[in-house]
């Protein structure tokens, strides 16, 4: 008897409002015309493309100071953030389980592609950046409160000549960009036209390299920076 009984347990129920949703961007609409004159599913895709595309502007401003991006071509990326957001929404609608709110859901949607738009944006622009500026601001980037920042800058400096001294070219690109221009991995993935797992191994053996480096150099005990 014991083993009907997770048969028996609901899933979430949809609050009515995320019902509509998934009901109007699906074919429970049964393709009926919704006010405007738009077959009922297309005039429930435009209604989200609406909201994505306000999110996503309101996501590109915030981070636009940041990044140096303004204008016409701030608002491109924002359409084109939209744009994808939607097309993975309705390709992974059957996936959502009302865990949150339907337009909660589909916020996370939009403001990934945001970011990953950002970092790929930089990627593009500025490459692999090896200068001691971007090094010198890790620490804070890291949350380094103000007291900290001098000591944790000396672990810095031996940091970035472990990474000139004892990684390969490939290992420094992806160190590089994912611990000190913070570009996001599926941005990074994209542009080196890898995979995540690839990435992930690039990271794994180039920590590996750094420990060992910063260890025969005095910098760290054998005991610590293990993970």
């Amino acid at each position: 008897m014991s083993d009907l009984v997770p048969d028996l347990l609901p899933g979430p129920v949809l609050d009515d409002t995320s019902a509509e949703w998934v009901a109007g961007l699906t074919e429970r609409g049964h393709g009926d015309v919704a006010p405007g004159g738009l077959p009922h599913r297309d005039a429930y895709i435009k209604r989200l493309h609406v909201l994505l595309l306000k999110i996503a502007r309101a996501e590109a401003s915030r981070r636009a100071g940041l990044n140096g991006i303004a204008g016409k071509e701030l608002d491109d990326l924002a359409c084109q953030a939209a744009d994808d957001a939607l097309m993975s929404i309705l390709r992974k609608i059957g996936n959502f389980r009302g865990e949150s709110k339907f337009t909660s859901w589909a916020y996370k949607f939009v403001v990934f592609e945001v970011a990953t738009k950002f970092g790929r944006h930089a990627w593009r622009r500025d490459g692999v950046r090896l200068d001691p500026e971007s090094w010198d601001r890790l620490p804070a980037a890291l949350g380094a409160g103000p007291e900290a920042v001098a000591e944790s800058r000396e672990l810095v400096t031996a940091v970035r000549e472990a990474v000139k001294e004892a990684m390969t070219p490939h290992q420094q690109q992806v160190f590089v960009a994912i611990v000190v221009n913070a570009t996001p991995l599926d941005a990074l993935v994209a542009e080196l036209g890898s995979t995540r797992n690839a990435i992930y191994k690039t990271m794994f053996d180039a920590r590996r390299k750094l420990r060992a480096h910063l260890i025969a150099r005095g910098h760290i005990r054998a005991e610590e920076g293990k993970s």
